[in-house]
C-alpha cells in the first residue's frame, strides 16, 4: 500500500475571478467547508497516512487552513515559492518540491482543486508494483481533456493535451478514449524525468511531459478509475460541487 499522497495546492486559481482575489481557489467555501476539506476528507477515507500539501498562493491562508483542522488531517506543507520560487510555473513544479519528503518512496499525487471519490483514491493507494501509473476515465466529451494514447498491454504510449481541431478523433466512438484526470502514481523516478524536461509551448513545465519521457521507456501504466471526479474551476462550479457533496 502507498501511505503517502501529494496535494498540488499551490496556484491562485485565476478562473475563479474575485472569488481568489484574497485567498487559494482551494479556501473557497462549498457549503460550510473550504473546498479542500472535503478531498482531504476523502483522502483520509481511503487509508493514505501522510497527506503532503504543496502551497504557494497566499500561503498564510493555508497553513491557518492546515491549523485549524490539524486535528482532522495528517498535513506536511510544502512552500512550493520557497523551493524553486515564482519564476517558473506549471504542474512539474510542485511535484518536484517533495523530492526531500518522500524519502525514495512511492507516492501518490492529485490536483488539489479538483474532487477525487475515495474509492477510486484505494484503487490508486492499492497499486504495488515498480511501475508509475496515471488514472484513465472514459467520459462522454473526451475532446475536451487530454487523451492518454495505450498500447495493448495497458502501458502508456504519450498523453495529448486537448486535442487540436482536425485531429483524427472518433467522435462516434467517445468511451473508447480515456483521459487524464491529474491523478498519479509516481515512483521516484519521476524526479530523474522531471529534472530532463523543458518549458512546453506555453511556456510551463508539465508533468505530463515528464510521464512521457517515462512512459517512452515502458514505465507507465494507465489504471482506469470508476467514479470519475468533479473540477472546481470556475464560479460555476460552486453549486455543482455543493450538489455533488
Amino acid at each position: 500500500m502507498t501511505n503517502k499522497i501529494v496535494v498540488l495546492a499551490a496556484g491562485k486559481g485565476t478562473r475563479m475571478l474575485e472569488l481568489s482575489k484574497d485567498k487559494p481557489k482551494h479556501l473557497i467555501h462549498v457549503k460550510t467547508k473550504p473546498f479542500i476539506y472535503y478531498l482531504l476528507k476523502n483522502i483520509k477515507r481511503a487509508g493514505f497516512k501522510e497527506i503532503i500539501l504543496v502551497i504557494g498562493y497566499q500561503k498564510e491562508k493555508m497553513q491557518e487552513f492546515a491549523e485549524k483542522y490539524k486535528h482532522k488531517f495528517n498535513l506536511t506543507l510544502v512552500d512550493q515559492f520557497e523551493i524553486i520560487g515564482t519564476k517558473r510555473y506549471g504542474t512539474a513544479c510542485p511535484v518536484e518540491c517533495v523530492e526531500k519528503n518522500v524519502h525514495n518512496e512511492n507516492f501518490i499525487v492529485v490536483n488539489g482543486d479538483d474532487l477525487y471519490s475515495a474509492e477510486d483514491l484505494k484503487i490508486m493507494r492499492a497499486l504495488k508494483n515498480k511501475y508509475c501509473y496515471v488514472a484513465g476515465y472514459h467520459h462522454q466529451e473526451p475532446q475536451h481533456y487530454g487523451l492518454h494514447k495505450v498500447d495493448q498491454h495497458g502501458f502508456l504510449q504519450n498523453i495529448t493535451e486537448k486535442p487540436k481541431p482536425g485531429i483524427d478523433f472518433d467522435d462516434q466512438r467517445p468511451l473508447d478514449y480515456s483521459i487524464n484526470i491529474g491523478m498519479y502514481k509516481f515512483t521516484p523516478e519521476i524526479f530523474e524525468s522531471i529534472k530532463k524536461i523543458n518549458e512546453s509551448p506555453r511556456g510551463e513545465y508539465e508533468i505530463t511531459d515528464a510521464i512521457t519521457l517515462l512512459a517512452k521507456k515502458k514505465k507507465v501504466k494507465v489504471v482506469p478509475i470508476k467514479d470519475g471526479w468533479k473540477s472546481f474551476t470556475n464560479p460555476d462550479d460552486i453549486d455543482k460541487m455543493e450538489k455533488e457533496i
